[in-house]
């Protein structure tokens, strides 16, 4: 039997709603070797300049990064022994203390080892091209409160292709939409302990507006990994991990 028939007597009500989602950004061609030898071609770049492209890009998002900390009086702590403490715990107490109010609430940064691109000479046909390869550089890891998503944080390397990780909690999303259409909850940690209208707190959980997401997912990375304009790079957005 069903935990819910079990108990059914003692269940005032149960509602179905995403949980963790991690959603990838690959921007446009670069995100694959061929792509990137294209985008290069295009652009009249030689291949072998790769580091000479791309490192004036990395600055600036280091740049922007410690601007936008700068503006929100927000540190930017560097985590030197990945896994001696977990980030949630750290950004729990910190909006313990500063409260809920959207914006910036905290950015690691840390080594981790990416996908990116090597430039190659094939001998025998005399044509460049980039293969495959990994290097570890330095990342960040934005968190911040959105107003529509909630608690998010934004995974944004420092290293071409520049690919991106962003995360939000389909709870937060809900809690956001039971707020707005006035329906009293309670919630501890992540689980909602007491919902006053649980039909219509499912309609709001079903509904979903992935162009919403979108939308927001585009701002996101604009504001956190401005890429060149020039270039017209827009990002991918695919679900990577979803509960």
């Amino acid at each position: 039997m069903l935990t819910t028939d079990v108990y059914k007597a003692h269940i005032t009500g149960t509602i179905g709603c995403y949980d963790r989602i991690i959603v990838r950004g690959t921007p446009g061609s670069l995100g694959y070797a061929e792509g990137m030898t294209a985008f290069f071609n295009t652009k009249h770049y030689k291949i072998f300049d790769f580091a000479n492209i791309f490192t004036p890009i990395t600055n600036g998002i280091k740049t922007n990064i410690e601007r936008l900390a700068d503006e929100s009086g927000v540190n930017i702590e560097y985590v030197r022994k990945v896994g001696a403490f977990r980030k949630e715990d750290k950004i729990e107490a910190i909006i313990a203390e500063r409260g809920t109010a959207s914006g910036l609430v905290h950015i690691f940064s840390q080594q981790e080892i990416f996908n990116t691109y090597a430039p190659w000479h094939d001998k025998q046909t005399e044509r460049c091209y980039f293969k495959p390869d990994t290097t570890k550089r330095l990342v960040y890891y934005v968190y911040f409160i959105d107003e529509l998503l909630g608690l998010c944080y934004m995974k944004i390397p420092t290293v071409a292709p520049f690919a991106l990780s962003f995360y939000f909690n389909g709870h937060s999303l809900l809690e956001t939409k039971l707020k707005k259409a006035g329906i009293g909850f309670a919630k501890q940690d992540n689980a909602f302990t007491c919902i006053s209208d649980f039909e219509q707190a499912q309609k709001l959980s079903d509904n979903i507006k992935v162009e919403d997401i979108h939308q927001a997912l585009d701002i996101f990375a604009k504001r956190y990994c401005p890429l060149p304009e020039d270039w017209n790079i827009t990002y991918q957005w695919s679900l990577s991990e979803v509960e």
